[in-house]
């Protein structure tokens, strides 16, 4: 996939029986989802304009278009949609889109490379950067605080941790 896109929501499924569907935002405005459309499938092959109809439960009822049976719905769960990056709204200087950490190197203050950024997870206390890396038997998850990760450098493509100690095994 290309970095000109971010994600920025994923389909629920089907909600109801005309067409629309549940859509959840991973916007820091959720309903500006739509203002970011057309909004594409991850391979670009699929575009869709985006109308918010109301809000529901962990998300919105919108209509997408293209989309106007219950069927044509239920085939789209789970399929993320993706935005062009010039749409989105900058970011000031400490915020980074999911998408320009994930593939980023992760070395501690000494230089040591302790892996790669894998995926950014949230599970309600906050980001976590999850790394994978030589020498470690599974991921770490190691929190995106300042005290922890004090220096991302998106142009030289890699982040200077201090984690907290025992985090990464040592060498």
């Amino acid at each position: 996939m290309s970095t000109d896109r971010v994600c920025v929501g994923a389909i629920a499924g089907a909600f109801g029986v005309r067409g629309e569907v549940r859509l959840k935002s991973f916007c820091a405005e959720p309903e500006a989802i739509a203002d970011y459309a057309p909004l594409y499938t991850e391979d670009g092959a699929r575009s869709f304009g985006v109308e918010i109809t109301r809000a529901v439960k962990n998300g919105f009822a919108a209509r997408l278009s293209g989309v106007t049976t219950k069927e044509e719905a239920d085939d789209l769960r789970g399929v993320q949609l993706f935005a062009d990056r010039d749409k989105l709204p900058e970011l000031p200087d400490d915020e980074y889109y999911h998408a320009d950490l994930i593939g980023l190197t992760v070395l501690d203050t000494g230089g040591r490379t302790l892996g790669k950024v894998q995926a950014v997870q949230d599970y309600g206390a906050g980001d976590l950067l999850e790394i994978s890396g030589p020498g470690l038997k599974g991921t770490v998850l190691l929190p995106f605080t300042n005290e922890a990760v004090p220096t991302v450098d998106l142009a030289a493509g890699r982040i200077i941790a201090d984690p907290p100690e025992g985090l990464f095994p040592d060498e």
